[in-house]
């Protein structure tokens, strides 16, 4: 019975430990890591409403075709724009996107001998 109060002390006081501690420094590399995984997620969830959007559109024009074979009119409810194609994910780093600055030189004013 000692042993297991000894050991729920030890745990409570580690887990108080741990809670205190700072969360970790990211380096440069981790950011970039962690925006390009958020990109991707975005671009997915792009994909995703295209490809609903042309699944609705199909239903829609399945129905519309339908309708006027059964010989009743069929007018949709109201325009609806064209599905946005997304295209294909690309994520172009940071350094390779924009060029380095130059360095600024100073020139000397020219003597006049």
């Amino acid at each position: 019975m000692k042993r297991i109060v000894t050991l729920s002390i030890v745990v409570l006081a580690a887990s108080a430990a741990l809670a205190k501690l700072p969360a970790p420094v990211l380096s440069d590399e981790a950011k970039a890591k962690a925006a390009e995984a958020a990109a991707k997620t975005a671009h997915g969830g792009k994909v995703d409403a295209f490809k609903l959007c042309q699944s609705m559109d199909r239903v829609a024009a399945r129905y519309m075709a339908d309708t006027q074979k059964a010989g009743k009119e069929a007018k949709p409810a109201s325009a609806t724009p064209p599905c946005a194609d997304p295209g294909a994910f690309v994520y172009p780093p940071l350094a390779a996107t924009a060029p380095a600055p130059a360095p600024a030189v100073a020139k000397a004013p020219a003597k006049k001998g």
